[in-house]
């Protein structure tokens, strides 16, 4: 009974995710839109418009996850037993996020952004990503899915972080704002490069790179800026391959 009931959970929090973050544009909620909000940050740590479209990828990513775990023949499996309420937690907070955005407490949405990052690294550890082998299915209906989700998170928990700093004012130390971007953009490649030889997943790692183009797109001759992200994508692109390799020759050996 209590799997059954996390199943129907999981199911009704992912529709009502995606129906919230759709309508928050197409209604929109409060009367504003969720990309003109992010315009009015004066960030670089933001991607062009058409990055956001990875959302309808997520979408399909979670519908296909809340239908694979629904099955009767995976109410037992461990690994969605042991994830499946870190996703009606991450889900919860991720609709909270559209409102309090959309509603302009800035501030709160961080909360929700970090709550909604912790339960998807939750997910992530549980579903042992490159560490236990699963079903070609169970790989392209969970692990995929939470792959580029966690992959979206991450860039958008950094987006996050730096929209609030600049809401309240903060001065960043005296810091460049260009300085400021670059030193974000070695954190990013920092956490990107770790995932790439601890986990070597390549979803993950795809998402990073979509984002980090789009930002070099978005600010295309801004001085320090636009080199810097472009040298980042190349890092995390080499990085990737290096760690395939690495694995493809410890396998062999």
């Amino acid at each position: 009974m209590n799997n059954r009931i996390r199943q129907i959970a999981v199911v009704l929090v992912t529709l009502g995710t995606i129906i919230i973050n759709v309508l928050a544009d197409a209604l929109p909620i409060n009367g504003l839109n969720t990309g003109r909000i992010s315009d009015g940050f004066h960030v670089y740590f933001v991607p062009a418009g058409y990055v956001f479209a990875i959302w309808g990828i997520i979408y399909i990513g979670m519908i296909a996850y809340a239908i694979y775990q629904a099955l009767p023949a995976q109410r037992e499996n461990p690994r969605l037993q042991a994830t499946g309420w870190w996703v009606v937690l991450g889900g919860l907070a991720n609709s909270a996020w559209i409102f309090l955005w959309h509603y302009e407490q800035f501030v709160g949405t961080l909360g929700a952004m970090l709550v909604l990052l912790a339960s998807l690294i939750a997910i992530y550890l549980r579903l042992g990503i490159d560490r236990t082998k699963v079903s070609r299915a169970e790989t392209w209906a969970v692990r995929v899915p939470f792959s580029v989700y966690l992959g979206w998170i991450t860039v958008a928990t950094v987006a996050n972080v730096t929209d609030v700093l600049d809401f309240v004012k903060w001065n960043q130390f005296g810091i460049s704002s260009e300085v400021w971007m670059v030193m974000i953009l070695t954190a990013v490649l920092v956490i990107t490069v770790l995932m790439n030889f601890m986990r070597r997943d390549l979803a993950y790692a795809l998402v990073i790179l979509w984002a980090l183009a789009g930002i070099a797109v978005k600010f295309p001759q801004v001085n320090i800026v636009t080199p810097a992200t472009w040298i980042t994508f190349g890092l995390v692109a080499d990085s990737m391959v290096v760690a395939f390799v690495v694995k493809k020759n410890s396998v062999r050996g």
